[in-house]
């Protein structure tokens, strides 16, 4: 009998649902808006709207995979640090599977993104995949031969939040001198606001970098800098055989040149022999990796 498998991302703005067959095909997919300014019990309609008709074409599945920013707490079995603020301090999983009837695991959507990317994406085949999402925010997920390692406190991954300066800036998670202080899209956008005065998009900074701007070139540098130290520091920990970028600053050519560079620089060993590579199922992977959750 063909395995089929089920996974939902909730994201702030929309659901997306999917039904994967036994070689990580997508047979059948629902999208549609989280409308999450409504509140918790509107999105748990919501989430129900789009897993119904996946479940009735693929009866067979007795647990559904969920995907989310935030993660469900170890010690309360609640969710937690969602920046959907009203999923907060919500028994999610139990309520969903109250309501559609099958077992729900619910787990962090950078650690469903490294999941898809290790198993049906950029990481296939490799032994120890790392998975990076750089964007407004910085995680990650780690992926061991296949599986997920979520740690005992469900926080493996959580690499954006080891501080690399602890003079610098005040992160929201009360730390300073995160990395997402740094090598976020927003962070280096703050770093060429207080030097120039000016607001800038990310976009607009690597282009003015490419283009000589010295102000661009200078905040530019200092984010590839930072990016190799942090990445380094991660690869000289775990020494992973691969790490997957995603997110939209992985599509930052510089990264895979003069980042993996920076990485060289700063790792603990004479050479990086992990490999870097580009994500194959863009945003696609949040809801794949939660039906492989299942």
């Amino acid at each position: 009998m063909t395995r089929l498998r089920i996974g939902i991302d909730l994201g702030g703005t929309k659901i997306e649902g999917v039904i994967l067959d036994e070689r990580n095909h997508p047979l059948r997919r629902e999208r549609i808006a989280t409308e999450s300014e409504r509140g918790y019990d509107h999105i748990l309609a919501r989430v129900a709207a789009v897993a119904e008709p996946l479940l009735r074409e693929a009866a067979e599945c007795e647990t559904v995979g969920v995907g989310t920013p935030g993660a469900v707490s170890a010690r309360t079995g609640l969710l937690k640090n969602s920046n959907t603020v009203c999923l907060n301090g919500r028994d999610l999983p139990g309520d969903l599977a109250h309501r559609l009837g099958r077992r729900i695991v619910v787990e962090n959507d950078a650690n469903c993104f490294a999941l898809a990317e290790a198993n049906a994406g950029a990481g296939q085949g490799a032994p120890v995949v790392f998975g990076v999402i750089m964007g407004t925010g910085v995680g990650g997920g780690l992926v061991v031969a296949g599986r997920l390692h979520r740690g005992p406190q469900h926080i493996a991954g959580e690499w954006g939040h080891h501080s690399i300066d602890p003079a610098g800036p005040v992160c929201y998670c009360g730390q300073r001198g995160c990395v997402e202080c740094y090598i976020s899209g927003p962070a280096v956008e703050e770093a060429y606001r207080s030097r120039t005065g000016k607001v800038l998009r990310m976009a607009d900074i690597v282009i003015g970098a490419r283009e000589r701007d010295a102000d661009a070139q200078a905040v530019f540098a200092a984010f590839i800098d930072r990016f190799g130290r942090a990445v380094a520091n991660l690869i000289s920990i775990l020494d992973p055989d691969v790490v997957v970028f995603g997110g939209g600053l992985s599509n930052i050519e510089e990264l895979y040149t003069a980042g993996r560079a920076a990485i060289a620089r700063y790792v603990f060993n004479d050479e990086l022999r992990t490999e870097l590579r580009r994500n194959q199922l863009g945003d696609s992977a949040g809801v794949i990796g939660a039906a492989l959750l299942a």
